[in-house]
């Protein structure tokens, strides 16, 4: 069984940055693609980033790209996403999941494994 828990989400203004982190604890837990999701109120839940096992591929949703970046450390069983140039249209609270059937498209379907989520809130 793999836990995953979200830290990192706070309240941030327009333009500014927040970095989350998705730590992951159980068995073979890097062996495991993560990929981030977010949903807003009143929203579907909506694919923001993966990264493969390796780190090697990573994937971004074309709303965050240029703005946001995914990474891992293996090490630590970690994973971030690097938020930066925040908008209000990024509030959202932000899923970590994690896939052993990652295809490099960013499908929720092919995620197995949830946590609980963290709030990001960008406003002035």
């Amino acid at each position: 069984q793999l836990q995953l828990v979200e830290s990192g989400g706070g309240l941030v203004q327009p333009g500014g940055s927040l970095r989350l982190s998705c730590a992951a604890s159980g068995s073979n837990a890097d062996y495991y693609a993560i990929g981030w999701f977010r949903q807003a109120p009143g929203k579907e839940r909506e694919g923001v980033s993966c990264i493969s096992v390796s780190g090697s591929r990573t994937n971004y949703a074309d709303s965050v790209k240029g703005r946001f970046t995914i990474s891992r450390d293996n090490a630590k069983n970690t994973v971030y996403l690097q938020m930066n140039s925040l908008t209000p249209e990024d509030t959202a609270v932000y899923y970590c999941a994690a896939s052993t059937s990652y295809t490099g498209a960013i499908d929720q379907r092919k995620f197995d494994y949830w946590g609980q989520g963290t709030q990001v809130t960008v406003s002035s």
